[in-house]
């Protein structure tokens, strides 16, 4: 329900198969600890943390590991050709939101660290790297590099340096123009841990604990802090943009430098819910196509779960800092994040995490062998399903795959080439391949 002072704030927004629906542009008034810019307040009975979201999402990998710049350039394609799965509002050129991960492109990283900020960056896998979002007023933006930097020393890794990421917003429409961030590159250097697991997870405590000291610093409406991924092994571009935007938007895509092994794309299409920067996908570890329909009861089990965390690879002084594990003010799908982050953190495979959290229909399941179904009844006994309709690509830098719900109402297709690539799409033809061309579909 939306009340008359939220109604004249509606815009609505138009799919590219012809579906309308609006939303509130919100973003009025001072920003809340822990809003995302333009996301609105709860008013009377509506509550926008009760949205959802459905949208396109698909991979480019190869089997064996190759990076190439033409499996960036073939992802894009194949986000640009997922058009109709996204959304835009009554300004044709503000979409939903639109975004690509790939493996973290060390040559090219090495090649305008140097360029752009005279960085010399250490040997690859001893260092992280990451896209920031921040505020648009200098003052704010100081004090999160600030605070940005003090954490990183506090938690005995080296602060490289800041680059300025180049972007072109000149094909944004304006509401998505309002509310533009500034974007920065962020590079650490692994001293107290140097490398491997263990960087991984120093670097997401300093994402937590940044981002918690960032957003209590209280900042207003032009405050805006969000790390979109801070990681040895991957990398992400995305924000409030239409497919075709993205490649437009950041210039270091079209750089012939910038390859990677693989590559995930999402397309959003917000069905009820808002757009906004940081809500735009993939996230650090997924991207998400339909709906979780359980979401409030997984994270108030997660809530409930906190006080009895307990991990062979972090102390319980580390699991402190990163509390709480769910974010406030994410979409379902950054929810899903979050609890996926944490699962692979304390140890467990990428694979094995995602079994936890969406496992097949097993109970009634006569054929499923026996194994398997051990794994299932284990773990339910750990974690509930994260329920709904949903199709998962899900990958940590090393290992990429995909999931359905166990309803399978959001179907995905792929194919596996002769030359060793395998592509997945939420639907066929996205990305072109030669029928001879196909080993199996």
């Amino acid at each position: 329900m939306l009340l008359a002072k939220e109604c004249e704030k509606r815009r609505v927004a138009v799919g590219r198969n012809g579906k309308t629906r609006g939303y509130p542009l919100g973003g009025e008034g001072p920003l809340n600890n822990r809003k995302s810019v333009g996301i609105p307040e709860a008013v009377g009975l509506y509550d926008p943390r009760l949205e959802h979201d459905s949208c396109g999402v698909g991979f480019v990998a190869n089997i064996k590991g190759k990076p190439s710049h033409e499996i960036v350039t073939n992802a894009l394609t194949m986000l640009e050709n997922m058009d109709h799965r996204g959304a835009c509002g009554c300004e044709s050129n503000t979409g939903d939101g639109a975004g690509i991960l790939t493996g973290l492109p060390h040559d090219f990283l090495v090649k305008v660290a140097k360029r752009d900020a005279g960085i010399q960056l250490p040997a690859k896998g001893n260092y992280g790297a990451g896209l920031v979002f921040l505020p648009s007023d200098s003052e704010q933006r100081l004090a999160c590099e600030k605070k940005m930097e003090e954490v990183i020393a506090a938690e005995g890794q080296k602060f490289l340096g800041w680059r300025d990421v180049p972007t072109d917003n000149s094909s944004l429409g304006p509401s998505a123009r309002r509310i533009e961030p500034k974007m920065k590159m962020l590079f650490i250097e692994g001293v107290k841990h140097r490398s491997g697991e263990a960087l991984e997870r120093s670097l997401f405590t300093i994402r937590k604990l940044a981002s918690n000291a960032c957003f209590a610093l209280n900042m207003d409406q032009s405050g805006y802090f969000y790390i979109c991924s801070l990681s040895t092994k991957v990398f992400i571009y995305k924000g409030q943009l239409t497919p075709a935007q993205v490649t437009l938007y950041f210039a270091d895509l079209r750089d012939a430098d910038f390859s990677s092994h693989l590559a995930l794309v999402h397309s959003r299409f917000s069905t009820n819910t808002f757009p906004s920067w940081d809500r735009a996908q993939p996230f650090r570890f997924m991207a998400h196509n339909g709906e979780i329909n359980t979401r409030r009861g997984n994270i108030n089990w997660m809530r409930a779960r906190e006080g009895m965390f307990q991990s062979s690879t972090m102390s319980p002084e580390e699991i402190e800092k990163i509390k709480p594990v769910i974010e406030p003010e994410g979409s379902d799908s950054a929810d899903f994040d979050n609890c996926l982050e944490l699962l692979i953190r304390s140890g467990r495979t990428l694979p094995h995490s995602v079994m936890m959290m969406i496992p097949e229909a097993w109970q009634n399941h006569e054929s499923m062998d026996p194994r398997r179904r051990a794994f299932y009844e284990y773990h339910s006994s750990l974690m509930e399903p994260w329920d709904g309709p949903a199709s998962v690509a899900f990958t940590d830098g090393d290992c990429i795959g995909a999931v359905l719900d166990r309803n399978g109402l959001r179907p995905s297709r792929y194919y596996v080439t002769t030359d060793g690539m395998v592509i997945m799409a939420s639907e066929v033809g996205v990305l072109p391949v030669p029928a001879e061309s196909v080993a199996k579909k």
